[in-house]
């Protein structure tokens, strides 16, 4: 693939192109994950691909320890699955298609990671 951030806006159009280029994406890539960091907080997502074309989104939350003895909460891990239509679906009614961002960009949206202007994509 030459250019993934706009061969998938290319790919929207069509429910068997977007499809393939999901599959093809993932064949590729093994995984998509991106970050979210501050001093005390973070989030982390995780995308792959399943062996029934589902895309599983994993979002790992937590807080940053910062001192001695502190006590903090574990780090919270939230799954989704999604169907690639419904992935196409949510991206045309969100009209991300039509703002400068990366398929990493769509996929930290959709995962609710904070934007940063990092592409921490794999």
């Amino acid at each position: 693939m030459a250019d993934t951030n706009s061969d998938w806006k290319k790919a929207l159009k069509s429910k068997e192109t977007f499809h393939d280029f999901i599959i093809n994406y993932f064949k590729e890539h093994q995984e998509l994950t991106g970050s979210y960091d501050i001093p005390s907080y973070y989030e982390h997502y995780v995308v792959k691909l399943d062996k029934h074309e589902q895309l599983i989104i994993t979002l790992t939350t937590g807080m940053n320890q910062s001192g001695d003895n502190v006590s903090i909460p574990l780090p919270m891990k939230e799954k989704e699955k999604m169907s690639i239509e419904d992935f196409r679906t949510l991206i045309l009614n969100k009209k991300f298609a039509d703002q400068n961002m990366s398929l990493a960009d769509v996929f930290q949206t959709v995962a609710g990671v904070q934007s940063t202007n990092d592409d921490n994509s794999k």
